[in-house]
């Protein structure tokens, strides 16, 4: 019993050294490196970034004009109602002055008559001055007085046209009457307000900005409106260096080209240069990383074992959609790795694959 026990343990202890000696016979596969992550690089570029901002603006007529008669009086007629369009120089209403018409037409009568009686004694003292028989001075004096009656009559002349004219009051732009004003046998002076004309064809929209906005515009620079789908041209045209106390903003003004179908008082979606740099050094923008706040690229260097990766803090500026500014950190000769990997960091090694411009 106890011989075929050691038996099988032999035959144990001897299967157990045959398979450690098998595995030390056979010879282990080598070990492959890791390959290099591939990446792409690019030379940084000078170029420009603009930003816009979106604003809400409030379209207006480009003209306002609340016409005021120039003569008091009674409003004798009335052609016009509010929403008519009319001409520049049509006629609105007439007043009813014929109270001042009459004074004036009496005084330009009286001024006529001291006119010819004055130019027939200047006649008669011409002969008399061409004979001799008056001095040069008492002529001079009767020129002067013939002279004085003219004026004083094309004053009156002047006075009684005026009177007549303004009798009708006319519209002193084309366009759309917003409001009037004008009931029949209502007195009126020159103080009150007729109606109110709102400038056809042009429109203008009103907006207010901040004043990071306000320092990059200018008056003549051009904006762009959005409308149910269509789009408009602007011109700004107004621009406050002084801050409304009602906002607390800038208030800007622009003329709108071909605004004739924007409603007075509706409301458009506009676009302006909120931000705007010139020749700065530019990366892609997805080239820039971010830990705890603080910017910074991997850019890579030729180095006699290969490509070896570093890492730059940066100092970033503005950016749009595909670039972005930088202020310090790199210079125009780095080659800045613009594809990601995981496997970057400070000192690894890459495969540069493409190289391109940063653009």
């Amino acid at each position: 019993m106890k011989r075929s026990a050691k038996i099988i343990i032999g035959v144990i202890i001897i299967g157990i050294l045959a398979a450690a000696g098998l595995r030390l016979l056979k010879k282990e596969p080598p070990i492959e490196a890791a390959p290099l992550p591939n990446v792409s690089i690019a030379s940084p570029v000078k170029g420009d970034i603009t930003l816009e901002s979106g604003l809400i603006g409030t379209v207006e007529p480009s003209d306002i004009i609340h016409v005021t008669p120039k003569v008091a009086g009674e409003i004798a007629e009335a052609f016009v109602k509010a929403g008519d369009v009319v001409a520049q120089g049509q006629p609105l209403c007439r007043i009813d002055n014929a109270k001042q018409i009459d004074s004036a037409k009496i005084q330009m009568d009286t001024a006529a008559v001291a006119m010819q009686n004055a130019q027939a004694n200047l006649s008669r003292m011409q002969v008399l001055y061409a004979a001799g028989d008056i001095s040069a001075q008492s002529f001079e004096q009767i020129q002067t007085q013939a002279r004085s009656a003219q004026l004083q009559y094309e004053a009156a002349k002047l006075g009684y046209d005026t009177q007549v004219e303004y009798s009708t009051v006319t519209a002193p732009i084309s366009g759309v009457l917003e409001s009037v004003s004008m009931d029949l046998h209502t007195m009126v002076s020159q103080s009150s307000v007729l109606c109110v004309v709102t400038g056809e064809g042009m429109r203008k929209v009103a907006f207010a900005v901040p004043e990071r906005i306000q320092r990059n515009l200018a008056v003549g620079d051009g904006i762009h409106l959005e409308k149910q789908g269509s789009e408009y041209q602007a011109v700004i045209t107004k621009l406050a260096n002084m801050i409304s106390p009602q906002t607390g903003l800038f208030d800007v003004e622009a003329t709108v080209e071909n605004g004739g179908a924007l409603a007075t008082g509706s409301t458009v979606k506009l676009y302006v240069i909120s931000e705007h740099i010139e020749g700065a050094i530019t990366v892609p923008v997805d080239a820039v990383y971010y830990e705890g706040g603080d910017a910074y690229l991997y850019v890579s260097e030729t180095t006699a074992e290969g490509v070896m990766v570093h890492k730059v803090p940066v100092e970033t500026g503005i950016f749009d959609d595909e670039k972005i500014e930088i202020r310090s950190g790199i210079t125009m000769d780095d080659s800045v790795i613009v594809t990601w990997s995981s496997e970057l960091y400070e000192g690894s090694m890459v495969n540069v694959v493409t190289q391109a411009s940063a653009q």
